[in-house]
């Protein structure tokens, strides 16, 4: 018997570094360039707010002297050096292939350079899928041009034109990201009734994601996807975890109070009393 109810559409959306990998692939190319201070550079971009949030490694590659060595080519070597989440593949497998009635259109966009996330996940994901940082290279091969950053609000264009372009409603959008560079779009689709996964625990995220999801597993995140938007239940999700050799073994729900306590000076009035001797 046929499904009386048309199939529904989910953009599934996804950041690159310290989302899908362990590694910030500006430190990695930091690295191989034996350049120095790259997290004070970054910090001190961040602090001036000269680039969008995210965009400052694309910065570096623009106009710092240690950075505009850079080639094309180095990119893609620095995309290789990346190392990704455990069953990045069979995460993307899975959405691929779809659930009775929903179909997922899974697709990264990412501040980091296009060349490095294309090259990071070469095989899993195809060219097409993916939105990073674009450069313009002159005929030596050096970068001339920052032609489009995806990072901050250019993360939210992004995904406005994928909206478009599937015809997925606001509704049926889902992101997933760990940094200050994905506040702006997690807002964004959070105001849309959209659903927003956090993979980090930094304050920021965690009060701004709709979920929470800490693993060493890509496959973590399909979990509130199921939960959320298909609507299945723990069994059946540890089931399809199973069916790509998964055991779902520690699940713990938690909910996370953020405090910061200062001593103050009780007033006078508000002193605790004291029983005469």
């Amino acid at each position: 018997m046929s499904n009386p109810y048309p199939t529904k559409h989910i953009l599934v959306a996804s950041d690159f570094d310290k989302t899908l990998s362990f590694n910030d692939s500006g430190q990695i190319l930091s690295d191989m360039l034996g350049a120095e201070n790259f997290e004070k550079k970054v910090s001190g971009l961040s602090k001036i707010n000269i680039v969008q949030q995210g965009a400052e490694l694309a910065y570096l590659l623009r106009h710092d002297p240690d950075f505009r060595c850079v080639r094309r080519d180095l990119l893609a070597e620095v995309g290789r050096a990346v190392n990704l989440k455990l069953n990045v593949k069979e995460m993307v497998e899975f959405l691929s292939a779809g659930v009775e009635g929903f179909q997922f259109h899974f697709r990264v966009i990412s501040a980091a350079p296009t060349e490095v996330v294309r090259s990071a996940l070469e095989g899993i994901v195809v060219p097409e899928h993916i939105q990073g940082t674009d450069f313009d290279f002159d005929e030596d091969g050096e970068i001339s041009a920052i032609r489009r950053a995806a990072a901050g609000y250019g993360k939210i264009v992004v995904l406005q034109e994928l909206q478009e372009e599937l015809g997925v409603r606001p509704d049926h959008v889902v992101y997933i990201g760990d940094g200050s560079s994905d506040l702006h779009v997690m807002m964004h689709v959070n105001q849309a009734e959209g659903l927003t996964i956090g993979v980090s625990q930094t304050q920021y995220i965690v009060r701004t994601a709709r979920r929470t999801v800490l693993s060493d597993n890509a496959m973590s995140v399909l979990v509130p996807i199921l939960e959320e938007i298909v609507g299945w239940n723990s069994m059946r999700i540890r089931d399809a975890f199973q069916q790509y050799g998964l055991l779902l073994k520690d699940w713990e729900r938690a909910r996370t109070d953020w405090l910061t306590i200062d001593e103050t000076r009780r007033p006078e009035s508000e002193s605790p009393r004291t029983e005469a001797c």
